[in-house]
């Protein structure tokens, strides 16, 4: 499909978080050339995130800084005092090993609240005129059309585009039009708030504010967000399915904090005082796991999946919005392609079969390493499970210190360009 100087090529975003927004940042960063018409559609009433703080590593920091937002992005930051997390006994809060990280330059690690992020993206697409959002457009499903796809919304309207791309969560609609989701419990559920740094017990015993406490069946995380001002909490508790039978897969799911109190007594005095000072009313959500999908796109290249859509993982490795940034940045390259109508990217199959290629192997990679990271911190890997506390903890010293050099360390434009040629070699860049 070729398309004239004078031929608007027309981008349908569906959902307007972290992913969609950034998603349409990297089309017009890489196809400022072509003549675009980007929309994204958000079925919330404005642009906001629900949940707290959310890390960005190297990967997608970079990514940031190379579409000229990474000056902003410091400057809400948290800092780790070059420490990602220091690991801790429950009981006593004795160090069982730290691993350190290069927060010094100025392409670093970077600990934020969503809130922060989600605006510096809407602003940006506001003042580039990267793409025009549009409020209360929740997509019900796709239609393909002879030259495109319509996308239908809850409120009757419709509107149509040459690609859509389904950026609407872990409970997407886009992708639900073509399989089925399949949740399935993962064991644990979680609580999550946010409390003032100023507010912390005085003096603070460690010498950042990025720690995690370890026990059996259970693990509290926290983390500086917003220049350090505040402070991002996170529990994990392993638990049967029955316990958490009416418990949401939702951010918006609430419970009392003496549920949190009875879950975490007997961890030390620190760890009492954080969760003292959490809301009356903190945040509890289940956690699902979901399998890999195998294919990313359908209707020939028309109907794109990115972010929490195409690979929804659980959060022990604080990678899914950095998953969720990649795939923008190789899907903006890989769009770029096609309009420019290069060798083996002729048609939207192409286009969409080369952002799977490259993003689905590494992804997925994630979405496997992140369970497993979950159950070594729980304890609860087969060979941890029957161990006491104390036999696990070098175990799982081990195991933690290694698994996080290849998420921070990718080179992602290598990685395409790598498979890129492979593709064009072999002509196997077809769906």
């Amino acid at each position: 499909m070729t398309y004239t100087v004078d031929e608007r090529f027309r981008v349908a975003i569906v959902g307007g978080g972290i992913g969609g927004l950034f998603c349409a940042l990297c089309i017009h960063y890489h196809c400022k050339q072509f003549p675009l018409d980007i929309h994204v559609y958000e079925q919330a009433s404005e642009y906001k995130e629900i949940g707290a703080g959310v890390g960005l590593g190297i990967n997608a920091a970079r990514i940031i800084h190379q579409v000229g937002l990474g000056d902003e992005l410091n400057s809400f930051a948290g800092y780790r005092q070059g420490i990602w997390i220091t690991f801790r006994k429950y009981y006593d809060g004795e160090e069982i090993f730290t691993v350190p990280v290069n927060d010094a330059g100025k392409v670093r690690q970077a600990s934020c609240a969503r809130t922060d992020v989600l605006d510096l993206l809407r602003s940006a697409v506001e003042k580039r005129g990267a793409a025009t959002l549009h409020t209360k457009k929740a997509c019900t499903r796709v239609e393909d059309t002879a030259n495109g796809v319509r996308i239908h919304f809850a409120d009757g309207t419709t509107s149509h585009a040459n690609v859509v791309i389904g950026c609407d969560g872990i409970h997407s609609a886009v992708r639900n039009q073509f399989i089925a989701d399949a949740p399935r419990y993962s064991g644990q559920y979680a609580y999550r708030a946010v409390i003032p740094i100023a507010s912390l017990p005085k003096p603070w015993p460690f010498e950042t504010y990025s720690v995690l406490w370890a026990a059996k069946h259970k693990h509290l995380l926290i983390f500086p967000i917003s220049r350090n001002t505040q402070l991002n909490i996170v529990a994990f508790v392993t638990a049967s399915e029955e316990a958490v039978a009416d418990v949401k897969e939702s951010w918006t799911s609430v419970c009392d904090r003496e549920e949190v109190e009875r879950d975490y007594a007997g961890f030390e005095d620190t760890v009492q005082r954080i969760i003292g000072l959490m809301p009356e009313r903190p945040s509890k959500w289940r956690l699902n796991h979901r399998d890999p999908l195998e294919r990313w796109h359908n209707l020939g290249g028309k109907v794109i999946l990115l972010g929490d859509a195409a690979h929804a993982m659980l959060p022990h490795l604080g990678a899914g919005a950095g998953q969720s940034i990649e795939d923008g940045w190789v899907l903006g390259r890989s769009v770029a392609e096609h309009l420019q109508q290069a060798r083996g990217m002729e048609t939207l199959e192409q286009c969409a079969q080369l952002y799977q290629d490259v993003r689905k192997p590494r992804a997925q990679k994630t979405q496997r390493t992140s369970r497993a990271a979950g159950d070594t911190y729980e304890m609860q890997t087969e060979d941890m499970i029957d161990k006491s506390f104390e036999e696990c903890v070098p175990m799982m010293a081990e195991r933690t210190r290694e698994r996080m050099k290849w998420v921070w360390e990718e080179d992602l434009d290598e990685a395409y360009d790598k498979t890129r040629k492979e593709s064009t070699t072999n002509g196997s860049n077809q769906g």
